[in-house]
C-alpha cells in the first residue's frame, strides 16, 4: 500500500480501493491483517478518521472484519467478492453505455463483437 493519493476523489474512497487492489493482486491475502488506521494515517499523512472511513466501507461490503484487540483482517472469499462487484460496476459503467450508443448508431451485435475481438 504505497500508492499516491490524488485529488480526483475522496481520500477515504481511495483508501478502500487501494486495499481492494492489494487484495486482487495478492499483496494482501485472505485472512491476513490489513494496515491499521493509524499506520495508514502515518503513511499518507491523513487523519486516522479518514482512514477508518475507508476501512468501514470494506467492513460494510464484507471484505474485512475486526479481530478484537488484534486488527482488521481480510475475509475469506473477499477476492472473489471484489471481482464480482467490480464486474457489475464495469458492466454498468462501460458495457451498457456502449450498447446504448451502438443501438443509436445502428451497429449490430455481430459488429460490436467483431470490434471487441479486434482489440482482444
Amino acid at each position: 500500500m504505497s500508492q499516491v493519493l490524488s485529488q480526483e476523489k475522496s481520500i477515504y474512497l481511495q483508501i478502500s480501493e487501494m486495499i481492494e487492489n492489494d487484495i486482487l493482486r495478492d499483496i494482501i491475502l485472505e485472512e491476513e491483517r490489513i494496515p491499521s488506521t493509524n499506520e495508514m494515517a502515518k503513511l499518507y499523512s491523513i487523519n486516522p478518521a479518514t482512514a477508518a472511513k475507508g476501512i468501514n466501507i470494506l467492513v460494510d461490503r464484507g471484505i474485512v472484519y475486526k479481530k478484537r484487540g488484534i486488527g482488521m483482517f481480510v475475509m475469506s472469499g473477499a477476492k472473489e467478492s471484489i471481482k464480482e462487484r467490480r464486474k457489475l460496476e464495469f458492466y454498468d459503467k462501460y458495457i451498457s453505455s456502449v450498447i446504448k450508443e451502438a443501438k443509436s448508431l445502428g451497429i449490430s451485435k455481430e459488429e460490436i463483437v467483431s470490434m471487441i475481438m479486434k482489440e482482444v
